[in-house]
Order: structure tokens, then sequence, then C-alpha cells
């Protein structure tokens, strides 16, 4: 049995105003209907954001906001997440509302889809925490890493959607 442990829910004003925010932006040779596609696929996840080893969706379909899914990562950690935004082809986040370690008083991660022109969207990953217990004092230390490793997977990220439709 994991444990569960209650985060804070946050709205979208979360992401201006929460003590950690580690921001990513790439341009993704795909449109952005191939790139929510991507997000929407359970086994995408794990290819692309290394952290992550398994993501269940646990809501059905049609996604929307209130949608909810469980993440688990290495570490054992595990989220359960909501959806507070959706709109296909341009904007989705989700803040936890548990985790399986009692390390998390917030969390939650936004991306934002824009179409640069035919070819090409624009995708801006941004993760924002609030820590609490030990791990106040540990993520000021690694914030430098952290913010190297977003820039780091939304690249593989790209790769992944880009591959994908290059063999199509």
């Amino acid at each position: 049995m994991v444990n569960k442990y209650l985060c804070k829910t946050v709205d979208m004003t979360f992401f201006d105003t929460a003590p950690f925010r580690y921001i990513a932006e790439v341009e993704v040779k795909a449109s952005a209907e191939d790139v929510f596609a991507s997000f929407e696929n359970a086994d995408d996840w794990p290819r692309w954001a290394m952290p992550i080893q398994k993501v269940e969706w646990t809501a059905p379909t049609p996604f929307g906001i209130g949608t909810t899914r469980t993440v688990s990562m290495v570490g054992g950690l595990v989220g359960y997440e909501e959806f507070i935004a959706w709109e296909p082809g341009r904007e989705m986040a989700f803040c936890f509302t548990h985790g399986s370690k009692d390390n998390i008083e917030s969390f939650a991660e936004r991306y934002e889809v824009s179409v640069v022109n035919e070819q090409y969207c624009r995708v801006r990953w941004t993760m924002a925490m609030k820590p609490k217990g030990f791990s106040k004092y540990f993520l000021p230390v690694f914030s430098p890493a952290m913010h190297l490793w977003v820039k780091v997977l939304l690249r593989k990220f790209a790769r992944l959607v880009e591959g994908r439709r290059a063999s199509a």
C-alpha cells in the first residue's frame, strides 16, 4: 500500500507565485495536435521524462479540467494529479492532490503550445513547486541543475514527437 499525503491543490496563479519555478521552451517540428496527442499518450511520458516510470489515466476520455491520473516515478514517488487547465492543442496544466512522500506542499506543471507556422509549434513547460520538510533546504541547492534538467527533458520530448512524425 502506497502512502498518500495530502498536497495543497493550486490554481493557475501558482505558476506566477510558486517559490520554485523551472521553465523550458522548445520549438517542435510538429503540429500542436501531434504534441497534444503525445501528452495524452500515457506510454510517451516515460520515454522523455526519465523520472517517470508509469502514467495511468484514472478518468475516462475525453480528458479535460478535473481529469485525474496517477504517475509513478523513480524513488517510489507517486503523484496523484488533477488537471486544472485543458484546452486541446493549446494548454494543459495539472497539480498534485496527493503524493506518496510527505515532502511536497504544492506541485504543478503547465504545458503551453503555440503555433509558429505550418510546420512548427512552440512548447513552453513550467514546473512549479513549494516543498516542505527537508526538501525546503534540499531544493534550493539543486535549483541550478533543475533549470538545466527541464530543458534537457523538453528537448527529448521534441525529439520523440518529431521522430514519430518523421516515421509516419
